[in-house]
């Protein structure tokens, strides 16, 4: 098995099937997002050859990854975000030459995604997520006698991760659904983004590197780019993937669930699509403080060019002067705000139709507009409608990817929870509120809850904390299974399921069952936790 350089830092172009570089008859470039120009090398697009033998080695590597101990797998997840962060200089340039992004997002973003890979290798050492649990034999209970029970999780099977275009880092080749599938003890072959295949070469060759190092099975990964919609669908069709994580589009989303649901085996897919984010703007909160918050909305709209999961979309408020003077202010900021680079000239042009479209809905009206963009740039933007509106058609409360939101204004507090009511699921909800509003807000955060996967109050939605108790997740239409999330040590559930052993003599029983526990896991016996050596 070939060791790779401890950082390999070329860009080759190529296809990566495992331990192996191919190269193909078909091509495509990256572009340079605020020009248009195109971007060296040319890279390897991969098709279905490529496909099924990813997924033939992942299959393979499957048996023994999923057993390795929690000390080896541990030690693998360190091991890419020590090579990521290895990369240096090089994978910062080209991830800004790609995206468009500034330097210092990129580095927060690197820094993110090494954290992450070292948060869930702090969890896989912990063993916490086998959840390993033990009900004893009792042969002389009557009137049945009860047969000795031990549970574990085990990991699902090969999983498919597809690169997001907003995050060419914490969402993509070695993001949270590839660390998160990892730690499982799942193989990942990743479907990078068209957008930012020479950052996405770049992390692939250090996740390549480190299954390398720790003499794992070369079918642990494998990097598929491509610009086709057939290759991401190949890939979720092909019966050795046993589930996937998207984040993208509803479209995208939706098009790859109806690949999944069709298969002779369906597959779960966790996909994160879309979400507008509600700003409840609570009535002593919007009196006292209307200029801070509208200096921090527009902050917060503009971060990333509006360009995240978590962008604040849909801001509802008590109509009156409070909320006049708010959106005055709100749309002086906009105006006075400078358009970012969007990453492609495609979400560009869909963000221009989406506020062009908005903009001529009967009832909206258009509050504020930034500056004239520059190439590649879109400029902020502020709209207004009425709560009635909005409940007659609620599709007025749609995403625009990019920075763009819809002010609502309301004729009273239960027209703002009727508003809510109506919205689809969210990843997030926010309650800017002062002492004054508590008794508005109790009533408001019950409702929050079925909507939203995560409830703020006084802060902004963007800026997602990597951390055990985030919920990056939601009702649908903001994921597929709000029953989830893709951020937090709690992602690791979604390629996990539980096995039963009844029974089993103590030398077939796995490690984290066996009497002597080998693994030295915390484990819950007959209801209470197994006392450990030495607590």
């Amino acid at each position: 098995m070939s060791k790779e350089p401890a950082s390999d830092a070329t860009i080759r172009g190529s296809v990566l099937v495992g331990a192996t570089d191919v190269t193909t008859a078909e091509t495509f470039r990256a572009a340079d997002p605020a020009t248009g120009a195109a971007l060296e090398p040319a890279f390897a697009s991969a098709g279905a050859e490529e496909v099924a033998a990813a997924c033939a080695l992942a299959e393979a590597a499957f048996p023994s990854f999923s057993e390795t101990d929690p000390e080896a797998r541990a030690g693998f997840l360190e091991a890419v975000a020590a090579r990521i962060a290895d990369l240096g200089e090089t994978l910062i340039a080209r991830a800004t030459a790609e995206t468009g992004l500034p330097r210092a997002r990129l580095e927060g973003e690197r820094a993110r995604t090494v954290g992450q890979l070292r948060m869930f290798a702090a969890l896989v050492r912990s063993g916490s997520w086998v959840q390993a649990t033990i009900d004893p034999a009792q042969h002389k209970r009557q009137p049945l006698p009860r047969p000795d029970l031990r549970r574990r999780h085990v990991a699902l099977g090969p999983v498919a991760v597809f690169g997001a275009s907003n995050f060419p880092l914490a969402f993509s080749v070695a993001g949270g659904d590839t660390a998160s599938a990892l730690a499982a003890g799942c193989p990942v072959v990743v479907k990078g983004h068209p957008a930012h295949p020479g950052t996405g070469e770049l992390v692939a060759r250090a996740v390549r590197g480190a299954a390398a190092d720790c003499a794992l099975h070369p079918g642990v990964f494998s990097y598929l780019p491509g610009p086709s919609n057939a290759l991401g669908a190949a890939l979720v069709a092909d019966p050795r993937i046993k589930a996937v994580g998207f984040t993208g589009s509803r479209g995208g989303g939706l098009a790859l669930m109806r690949v999944a649901a069709g298969r002779a085996e369906p597959i779960p897919v966790y996909a994160e699509m879309s979400a507008v984010n509600p700003v409840l703007l609570l009535p002593a909160a919007l009196r006292d403080r209307g200029a801070a918050l509208a200096a921090g909305f527009v902050q917060s709209l503009t971060l990333g060019a509006g360009q995240f999961c978590t962008n604040p979309g849909l801001l509802i408020g008590i109509a009156g002067p409070e909320l006049d003077a708010f959106a005055a202010a709100a749309g002086a900021a906009i105006r006075a705000s400078a358009p970012h680079t969007m990453l492609t000239a495609d979400i560009r042009a869909r963000f221009e139709d989406a506020v062009a479209a908005m903009a001529e809905r009967p009832g909206v009206t258009v509050a504020a507009r930034g500056a004239a963009a520059g190439p590649g740039g879109a400029p902020a933007a502020l709209l207004r409608t009425q709560a009635s509106r909005v409940l007659a058609d609620p599709t007025l409360a749609e995403e625009m990817f990019g920075p763009a939101a819809i002010l609502v204004a309301a004729a009273d507090i239960a027209e703002v929870a009727r508003v809510v009511e109506s919205l689809g699921g969210q990843l997030t909800a926010t309650l800017q509120l002062d002492p004054a509003d508590e008794p508005l807000a109790a009533g408001l955060v019950p409702l929050l809850a079925r909507k939203a996967g995560r409830i703020l109050a006084n802060g902004w939605p963007t800026g997602v904390e990597v951390a055990p108790a985030m919920v990056h997740g939601g009702p649908f239409p903001a994921t597929s299974d709000g029953r989830s999330t893709s951020v937090g040590t709690l992602a690791i559930e979604r390629f996990l399921r539980p096995v039963c052993y009844q029974d089993l003599p103590a030398a077939l029983l796995p490690p984290p069952l066996r009497p002597d526990n080998p693994w030295h896991l915390v484990r819950r016996i007959d209801g209470a936790l197994e006392p450990q050596p030495g607590g």
